[in-house]
């Protein structure tokens, strides 16, 4: 018996030495917040900013683990056994820092804790930020529940389960990603293109803190910059009893209410006549302390505000988006929120924040959080450091059917979330839109899910659907354009938005999820940062010749930074700066002035215009202007098939080849800003008069400029001029279509 106590001590000593070893998994891609995570130092921060209590214990760290192969093992939570792996939460199996980076649908978390001493007499609360996507949770083999739902917090009052000294604490996790249809956002299980890896189990801090029997449960703060109020609603929980509620601004004395007696949940207005108004410019924020009091128990609690106000209205006649009565051009990159080593889980909450200050540090106003929720702490960040917030609600579609054909459960499940996705965050001043659908993903019932969103927060404005699939509802007409940019027309109930155009791309070496030709951009990829910023500054110097010419109100960059295979950031994946900051920020705020197109030779992308045509290899002079083509065939542009992304195709052109020409009078003199304005599917070269001004490999998928040489712009003059073209097909679809355009 000695012997196998002393073996067993032994094993227990190298089990506890193989733990302690931990480290993270070899990712193909860490940030510099990597080194500062730390198994025994989880985040000091308490993870939700807008109702603090000043105990609480993090239970974020090492726990046991072990991947569950199907629901058969499922059914089956491994209750008072340890397990052989160890993983840190929160950060999600799929990642490198968690420790593990394997891919499972299923798997089974275990730890234990004690409850401090002066907790005892107290109800304790179990709190997770978001567990993806399906969990049931064990605490001393009590099955407290199941929660559906990877964006939203969730609790358990776990006092009745728990036992002196050590407990037993089981998670389970299941997450379906694109093989379900319940919300998801861009978790696919065979990542590629704008799709990436799934983040399965926890993803977020989770927590423990003692409350009194009966406790505040719930905070919603609405402002009203018209009435100049703020409407504090309140819910409580635990037993009932009658409470005394204290509530405190903290050097705003003359807002403080009298104490309020009551046995329901609170609804009362605070008079901020004296209180600033929230902006990018100014975000000014006060706190809140909210103090309930039912005998001798008591239940502090701290929060925070702003008031401001997000509407639309008239500026010169046009309908606007309108931040505290004015008019505010919104310009933000669209930004994904994945990270190369934590995947949905920022490594620390320094990295959460600097995304945010990086974002304003290039002179954006606004962020458009794409299908995805993040941790409280974004969204005190953005509060914090003034950036305005459209909220994308995940997407998700049928798992076996076409876009948008969605089972009778999943639209319940996709609602359901949504509401509580409003719910967790309608307080915070930065949200200023919630965003229904994003590109037809999923979508259906858009009217009346709009009408719904409207009617349960009316103090934000809704986007039905951002880009191709507007259904002519909620307070914006939004267009995705790539490269863009373009304007939709806006209408007298509807403000025009862009809601995502750009994509150019730059791979940056050493900072690539993959080093191969996978990298891409939608305006191609560049050689360098400065082509990256020229490029940028072209396209934001047009978008502000929208905001002047069409009405435009807000335009989203795609965006902030790499993700994966996708090269369209501003930053790399590791968040790295791709170009000249300053540069870019001086764009963003529109300090370049604005750039305004002139067509010299239109496109067909609009109107059908006529070329001449052939198929078979001509004469090695049929580039040149007085080349006899009359014997090719005439066909209206553009030219190929229509499996072609972004084609309008008139003619069809399917074979490896297509030559074309045109004749087109020229009214202007001065050709110093010329550009091609080209759809090319795949390589294709053009002369002007003969002589070559452009050519490119590959394909665009969108109409997109190019520069015109030298020589092809000493060769344009007033009057007639000859475009000559050859397009190559390689694979895929093919297409042609060529115009002249001029900037200033």
């Amino acid at each position: 018996m000695r012997r196998l106590a002393a073996a067993l001590i032994v094993l227990s000593f190298v089990t506890l030495s193989l733990r302690a070893e931990w480290k993270p998994a070899a990712g193909p891609l860490m940030t510099k917040w990597a080194a500062d995570v730390k198994p025994d130092n989880p985040p000091p921060d308490y993870p939700r900013p807008q109702m603090v209590r000043e105990k609480w214990m993090n239970l974020n760290g090492l726990w046991q683990y072990q991947l569950v192969k199907d629901a058969d093992e499922a059914k089956t939570p491994p209750i008072g056994k340890e397990l052989p792996d160890q993983i840190l939460v929160p950060y999600p199996v799929e990642s490198a820092l968690s420790g593990v980076m394997k891919r499972t649908e299923r798997i089974a978390y275990r730890r234990t804790f004690d409850t401090p001493a002066d907790w005892a007499g107290q109800r304790v609360l179990l709190h997770f930020g978001a567990v993806n996507w399906e969990s049931s949770v064990f605490v001393n083999g009590k099955n407290l529940g199941t929660h559906q739902g990877g964006y939203d917090p969730f609790s358990y009052d776990i006092t009745d389960a728990l036992r002196a000294g050590a407990n037993e604490l089981v998670v389970t996790a299941y997450n379906p990603a694109n093989k379900g249809e319940q919300p998801r956002g861009k978790q696919v299980t065979n990542p590629g293109g704008i799709f990436y890896l799934p983040s399965t189990g926890i993803w977020q801090t989770v927590w423990l803190e003692p409350v009194p029997k009966t406790y505040i449960k719930n905070i919603v703060l609405t402002p009203d910059a018209d009435k100049k109020t703020l409407k504090l609603d309140l819910e409580f929980a635990g037993d009932p009893a009658q409470v005394t509620l204290t509530v405190d601004v903290p050097g705003n004395e003359a807002m403080k209410p009298p104490s309020m007696v009551t046995d329901t949940n609170a609804s009362f207005m605070l008079d901020a006549k004296a209180l600033e108004l929230w902006s990018p410019s100014s975000p000014k924020l006060y706190d809140l302390m909210l103090t309930l009091r039912v005998g001798g128990n008591v239940d502090s609690v701290k929060s925070y505000f702003a008031m401001r106000k997000i509407a639309l209205g008239k500026d010169n006649g046009i309908t606007k988006l309108m931040l505290n009565d004015k008019f505010l051009f919104q310009m933000g990159p669209l930004d994904q929120g994945f990270w190369p080593d934590g995947l949905y889980t920022a490594p620390t909450d320094a990295a959460l924040k600097f995304d945010i200050e990086v974002t304003k540090e290039l002179g954006f106003n606004m962020i458009r959080k794409h299908v995805k929720v993040e941790p409280q702490r974004w969204y005190y960040w953005a509060d914090k450091l003034g950036v305005l917030v459209w909220q994308d609600m995940p997407s998700g579609e049928h798992a076996a059917g076409k876009r948008g054909d969605r089972s009778d459960e999943g639209k319940k499940q996709h609602e359901l979330e949504l509401q509580r996705m409003i719910e967790n965050l309608r307080s915070h001043p930065c949200i200023v839109m919630w965003v229904v659908f994003n590109e037809g993903w999923g979508q259906y019932d858009t009217e009346r899910i709009t009408e719904w969103t409207k009617k349960f927060d009316p103090s934000r404005l809704v986007n039905n659907a951002s880009g191709w699939t507007d259904k002519k509802c909620g307070d914006v007409i939004d267009m995705h354009n790539y490269p863009g940019p373009g304007a939709p027309k806006w209408e007298e109930t509807r403000a025009a938005v862009l809601g995502e155009f750009g994509g150019v791309g730059l791979a940056v070496e050493g900072h690539q999820w993959v080093k191969s030709n996978k990298n891409w951009g939608y305006n191609g990829l560049q050689k360098d940062a400065d082509g990256l910023t020229k490029r940028y500054e072209t396209l934001l110097r047009k978008t502000y010749g929208l905001v002047q010419d069409a009405g435009l109100s807000a335009a989203v960059y795609t965006q902030i930074t790499d993700v994966e295979t996708e090269s369209n950031g501003l930053l790399t994946y590791d968040r790295v700066m791709k170009g000249d900051a300053k540069r870019i920020a001086a764009a963003n705020k529109g300090e370049l002035g604005a750039y305004r197109i002139t067509e010299l030779v239109p496109t067909s992308q609009k109107e059908a215009h006529t070329w001449r045509y052939t198929t078979e290899k001509p004469a090695d002079e049929w580039l040149k202007s007085d080349f006899d083509d009359s014997k090719w065939k005439e066909g209206p542009a553009g030219f190929g098939t229509d499996i072609t992304p972004g084609a309008k195709v008139r003619t069809v052109w399917n074979t490896n080849d297509i030559w074309i020409r045109r004749t087109a009078e020229i009214a202007e003199e001065n050709f110093d800003n010329a550009m091609l304005l080209a759809h090319h599917d795949d390589d294709f070269e053009v002369y002007l008069n003969g002589v070559l001004a452009a050519k490119a490999k590959g394909y665009v998928a969108q109409y997109t400029e190019f520069e015109i040489t030298p020589e092809g712009k000493k060769a344009l003059q007033k009057g007639k001029n000859v475009i000559a073209v050859h397009c190559h097909q390689n694979a895929g679809g093919q297409y042609i279509d060529v115009g002249i355009i001029s900037g200033k």
